[in-house]
């Protein structure tokens, strides 16, 4: 049979990221295989992630609301319908500050 390959997930509640230095971040994971990652995150406001390298590339694409992005120690506002990718060993950073946020974030871990 050559149709689509429908395969079951387990969808995770949402759950405070559990990461040294994460504020107001809660998570859902997707998907979490060797090969590819995907985690809704859900800012509150004022919430953010810390200034950390990334083990893999990431791309973030925001969902709804508004926050900011840092990449290599540059600033930018971040908004629905708008992505950003953090390439590998790049110091990178994601928060909020009036408002929430809510993003989709894809990784390919790098083997090894």
């Amino acid at each position: 049979m050559n149709g689509p390959r429908i395969e079951p997930f387990k969808i995770s509640d949402w759950t405070p990221w559990p990461f040294e230095g994460f504020v107001g971040v809660s998570g859902s994971v997707i998907l979490d295989s060797p090969d590819l990652i995907l985690a809704l995150l859900r800012f509150e406001s004022h919430a953010s992630i810390p200034e950390h390298p990334g083990r893999a590339e990431a791309i973030v694409a925001c969902l709804e609301g508004e926050g900011f992005t840092s990449v290599g120690g540059e600033t930018a506002a971040f908004r629905a319908g708008q992505r950003v990718t953090w390439p590998r060993d790049v110091s990178h950073r994601l928060w909020t500050e009036d408002s929430t946020m809510t993003t989709l974030m894809v990784e390919r871990p790098t083997p090894g």
